[in-house]
């Protein structure tokens, strides 16, 4: 019979979920430990090792290839969204450098109807406010 191993710690649920749902769509059984008391009362967190995902031992290296597998396209995945052409702006994102921009008019508008130019922008692809 083979032992469950606590393969990787998350600080929140979202995270640990996450991971053992890539996991479990390759095949690989996974259990989270923590989650529900953490979530109960964080203070206990690091009391307990944080939220814990946990995986049979012989699984182990195959769980931490689809994993990083995950993470690699990810960020690939980020990277080609990173600029567009024909951009509306003629500015990068000072954050990434990223030319996937749009004007905030949250601020400036009324119902719809917008009061002011906007300087406020917000980059797709990091999410970075800044004024321009």
């Amino acid at each position: 019979m083979s032992n469950l191993i606590r393969f990787k710690f998350y600080e929140t649920a979202l995270e640990a979920n996450r991971d053992q749902q890539i996991l479990a769509e390759k095949g690989i059984n996974s259990f989270i430990a923590n989650e529900q008391l953490i979530q109960s009362d964080w203070l206990l967190s690091q009391a307990v090792g944080g939220i814990q995902l946990q995986v049979f031992e012989e699984d182990i290296e195959k769980a931490r290839q689809i994993l990083q597998d995950y993470s690699d396209n990810e960020a690939f995945s980020l990277e080609a969204e990173h600029t567009i052409a024909n951009p509306e702006f003629d500015f990068l994102c000072p954050k990434c450098g990223s030319n996937h921009l749009y004007r905030d008019d949250r601020a400036t508008s009324f119902f719809g109807i917008s009061l002011l130019k906007s300087q406020q922008f917000i980059c797709y692809h990091c999410g970075h406010e800044f004024i321009h």
